[in-house]
């Protein structure tokens, strides 16, 4: 346990996901309040990442603000559990977000009717995925720089890395039929290069985001490419019934702005905000400031802090 002088407090805590493994996370408590226990935001970060890439800085400014938040990593990568490593499943990705979920309303510290999703670029598509399953507790969900539709962030790479990045999953899916290690692929890479991002601003974007000494290898199982280019989120935008922020890039390199608009657009109780910054900028800086800050008036509305037994 960690604290500060505004007297929030950290926590390394762990959870079960999967056969046996552990997610591993932080949990953030925000300063007691007398008869408050504070709503708890659920966090993940996107393609490959890992919790120690910028998501640190959205959750101490929603500490400040009284919101608890669990911060964990997916199966496979950063401090949990899973073999091999650096696996990108879809599938399992979206279960450790039930786990963590079912994990956040068993917290003693916070108030587990009032629980918030939030994830970042491939873990925004995930809380469209999660939220449009109304798990239990869940109150509102915030998708930032949402990865919405798989087809048209493949069409938004260049026709020649798509087929080197399509090789190199049919090579992973080989290796997993013949009982092989995985076959990689980088994960943000040069524009000419075989990676799952390779935008211009991909490659220096993402790999500024990683403190030094993380345990962090720019890298993924390749058989990810075809869960990528299948899978669409943002469908399910219509079956969501709380409350769900979309906060958009405008000038997305990754995940193109245009169909996660259209599918906000169908979002029950949708709100979206825009921005004038690109896939990587919202992490830092001013882009950061700009976002967070409409975070925070999202939240204060929506799940306001509120006294134990009071009505928001």
């Amino acid at each position: 346990m960690s604290g500060n002088p505004t007297g929030t407090t950290t926590h390394d805590v762990r959870f079960p996901s999967g056969n046996g493994d552990q997610c591993a996370a932080t949990l953030y408590l925000p300063e007691p309040r007398p008869g408050v226990r504070p709503p708890v935001v659920v966090m993940a970060h996107g393609l490959g990442a890992i919790r120690a890439m910028g998501l640190a800085a959205y959750a101490e400014r929603f500490t400040a603000a009284g919101y608890a938040c669990l911060v964990f990593d997916y199966r496979h990568f950063g401090d949990s559990d899973g073999a091999p490593r650096y696996l990108l499943s879809t599938r399992e990705q979206r279960a450790d977000w039930i786990a963590a979920l079912s994990f956040a309303r068993r917290l003693p510290q916070v108030d587990n009717a009032r629980i918030i999703a939030w994830g970042t670029s491939f873990g925004g598509g995930h809380v469209i995925h999660t939220a449009a399953k109304r798990p239990a507790g869940l109150v509102a969900a915030i998708a930032q720089c949402p990865f919405t539709d798989g087809v048209a962030s493949t069409l938004a790479v260049s026709p020649i890395n798509s087929i080197k990045a399509t090789a190199a999953g049919v090579r992973d899916v080989a290796a997993m039929l013949l009982g092989r290690e995985p076959h990689m692929i980088t994960t943000a890479g040069p524009a000419n290069g075989t990676a799952l991002m390779t935008a211009p601003d991909a490659e220096s974007g993402y790999l500024a985001l990683v403190p030094p000494g993380a345990d962090f290898r720019n890298e993924a199982a390749a058989r990810v490419v075809f869960d990528i280019l299948t899978d669409r989120p943002g469908r399910h935008t219509a079956r969501i019934q709380v409350p769900i922020l979309f906060s958009v890039c405008e000038t997305d390199s990754v995940a193109p702005a245009k169909p996660t608009l259209r599918y906000a657009a169908r979002a029950p109780r949708g709100e979206v905000r825009t921005y004038a910054d690109g896939h990587f900028d919202i992490y830092r800086g001013a882009a950061f400031e700009r976002a967070v800050t409409d975070q925070l008036a999202f939240l204060r509305l929506h799940v306001p802090i509120t006294p134990e037994g009071d009505t928001p």
